[in-house]
């Protein structure tokens, strides 16, 4: 199950479960849109992947208890400011590939 993240990792904006600019890698590194595209392009510092957007858990019980108030976001931060210029020479062979050609 999606930890849904509180915060942006570089930033440390917030990002409620509802957050529709929140952005994750398939090891849930959790970015805003912003810190995705203008900081990362579409690179995880951490492992390389691309981003998606992160879905959304409802918070209403529609179904089975599958809902926030069942299985509630994540509250640890995980703020690790990304170094520009490091991330930058990481990602320079990456961006040139498609992230599920990675």
């Amino acid at each position: 199950m999606l930890e849904l993240r509180p915060t942006c990792e570089h930033c440390n904006k917030a990002l409620p479960p509802a957050a529709l600019d929140a952005r994750i890698c398939s090891f849930e590194c959790t970015f805003c849109a912003a810190c995705v595209d203008a900081v990362l392009g579409n690179v995880c510092p951490n492992c390389g992947g691309g981003f998606v957007p992160r879905p959304i858990r409802p918070a209403k019980n529609w179904k089975g208890e599958a809902f926030l108030g069942k299985h509630p976001a994540s509250t640890q931060v995980r703020h690790k400011p990304v170094d520009a210029a490091a991330h930058a020479a990481f990602a320079a062979a990456l961006t040139k590939l498609r992230p599920e050609n990675r």
